[in-house]
């Protein structure tokens, strides 16, 4: 029972690191046709800072574009772009 466990894990892994890999490639060589790899969203940050009565001072700058990559998992840094449109409001802690 442990064997296949195992098994079952070491499987799973090894797709994800296929699936990893292949985006990877697919946006380092612009696989399919030459494609953009990368894009800007619209991003409106808002800035949460504590004080230290205790309470919450909210700041809210412009809406600012954010470099995000076209692929399905986040490369070079950048988020990847379907994340980014689907996330366009981010709270930042300070």
């Amino acid at each position: 029972m442990r064997r296949i466990l195992i098994q079952i894990v070491a499987g799973v892994i090894a797709i994800l690191a296929i699936a990893y890999g292949g985006d990877y490639l697919s946006l380092r060589f612009r696989v399919p046709g030459h494609r953009e790899q990368f894009g800007n969203v619209t991003v409106k940050l808002t800035y949460a800072i504590h004080e230290k009565n205790g309470r919450t001072e909210y700041q809210f700058p412009p809406p600012e574009q954010q470099a995000c990559v076209q692929s399905l998992f986040p490369h070079y840094g950048y988020p990847p772009c379907w994340y980014l449109n689907r996330h366009t409001t981010q709270t930042v802690e300070i």
